[in-house]
């Protein structure tokens, strides 16, 4: 394992590793701490009392973040006629059909961050499995990038929406802004992501749902939060 810098290690010296923080504490301790000569993204890391080996316990969705990512992603949208007219009058970067599916699997091109499809071109967008599916790019009704209604489906991605879903280890991480967007308007977004993650418990788990959060910065350690905190998360910084 390679050796942590010296500031890394300075930050280190300021935690207590023991201790399991209140949301405000951890957050207002990882911005004042941040180091990286750039904008930092603030990610969150749950640990969740599921297995996801059982299609019944796994644990997938999305949210729109109050105050977004800090990244403006990239949205490519398979459609035709007017619902191409209308991915790109909602602000998609990339439109289009057949041409596009054969650019990816003749260029291997994937300068995107998000694909959105309508219903009827999934037939022909299937055929690009193997190269988006390992990626998270694959469209999917689960998390709303299959519909018909592509222009909300933009606007929904431009605004800083963030799809979640829980790993082999019954982990599920996101991103919850940036280190400049300040200690408010990082609490309000960690409220919305945990009113999702909350709600998308499967209804098989038993037993406690969440069994451990750490809060990051990209380039610092963890800090862990008291697991019992989340109600006050959602009373003091949830939306209406």
């Amino acid at each position: 394992m390679p050796t942590r810098g010296k500031k890394y290690r300075a930050v280190l010296a300021k935690i207590d590793r023991s201790k399991k923080y209140t949301f405000e504490e951890a957050v207002k301790l990882a911005l004042e701490n941040a180091y990286a000569k750039f904008d930092e993204t603030v990610e969150v890391a749950v640990v969740l009392g599921v297995d996801p080996r059982h299609a019944d316990q796994m644990v997938r969705g999305s949210v729109v973040l109050p105050h977004g990512t800090g990244k403006v992603a990239r949205v490519l949208v398979f459609a035709k006629g007017e619902k191409a007219k209308e991915a790109l009058e909602a602000g998609a970067d990339y439109v289009g059909d057949e041409d596009l599916i054969k650019k990816i699997q003749e260029e291997n091109w994937l300068d995107f961050d998000k694909v959105i499809a309508t219903p009827d071109m999934m037939g022909q967008v299937s055929r690009l499995g193997k190269i988006l599916g390992p990626r998270g790019l694959m469209p999917s009704t689960k998390t709303g990038t299959v519909t018909f209604d592509v222009a909300k489906a933009v606007r929904d991605i431009k605004a800083g929406k963030v799809d979640f879903k829980v790993d082999r280890a019954g982990v599920v991480h996101a991103p919850v802004g940036k280190v400049s967007f300040g200690e408010k308007k990082i609490l309000e977004n960690l409220a919305a992501f945990f009113e999702a993650l909350l709600k998308a418990k499967p209804a098989a788990v038993r037993g406690q749902y969440i069994r451990s959060i750490t809060i990051s910065t990209t380039m610092g350690p963890g800090l862990k939060v008291d697991i019992n905190d989340v109600r006050n998360l959602l009373a003091n910084y949830s939306g209406d």
